[in-house]
């Protein structure tokens, strides 16, 4: 491993809920400023799928996830969001984070018969739109697919074994 590479313990929550640290990262939104208000706070905290902690133990990013239906897709899939720490940021949590959460929400999919059939990714953060430029990236097959309604790079990687669902 890398010496300069933080190491990062990744802590499972999908799909059976918050485990007994729930609080730990309730706690690490309000610090870093990430969620406001305490109702969402609570709300997203039912959607985590995985959270890091660094090796002292201190929460390092969260990702979450939600069914959702966007309409130019047309399809369910699960619509993902990751915060990282302000100390974190330039680490490679992000990156980490996203491959295995793609992997718990896959396995999960597989199991219930493909309630989505893939990760949907709207990218907020500026660093993606210069770092990270080819249209299908080489880690977790996200593909571009244009931009959200807030002008945001979307992108998309699914299942294997996944089929489109058939309109209502």
């Amino acid at each position: 491993m890398n010496a300069a590479a933080p190491a990062f313990e990744f802590i499972r929550h999908w799909p059976q809920g918050t485990p007994k640290d729930g609080m730990a990262v309730l706690d690490f939104w309000r610090r870093e400023g990430a969620l406001a208000n305490e109702v969402v706070a609570q709300e997203r905290l039912r959607e985590v799928v995985l959270h890091a902690v660094d090796a002292s133990g201190a929460v390092a990013a969260v990702c979450t996830a939600a069914a959702m239906t966007l309409p130019r897709l047309g399809q369910p899939m699960y619509y993902y969001r990751c915060f990282v720490g302000r100390k974190w940021r330039s680490t490679m949590v992000a990156v980490r984070m996203v491959k295995r959460a793609q992997g718990v929400l896959e396995e999960y999919a597989r199991m219930h018969d493909f309630p989505c059939i893939g990760v949907l990714l709207e990218l907020e953060n500026e660093r993606f739109d210069q770092k990270w430029r080819m249209p299908v990236w080489p880690w977790g097959g996200f593909t571009y697919i244009g931009k959200s309604q807030r002008g945001h790079e979307l992108r998309v990687a699914y299942f294997r074994g996944a089929r489109l669902k058939k309109s209502p």
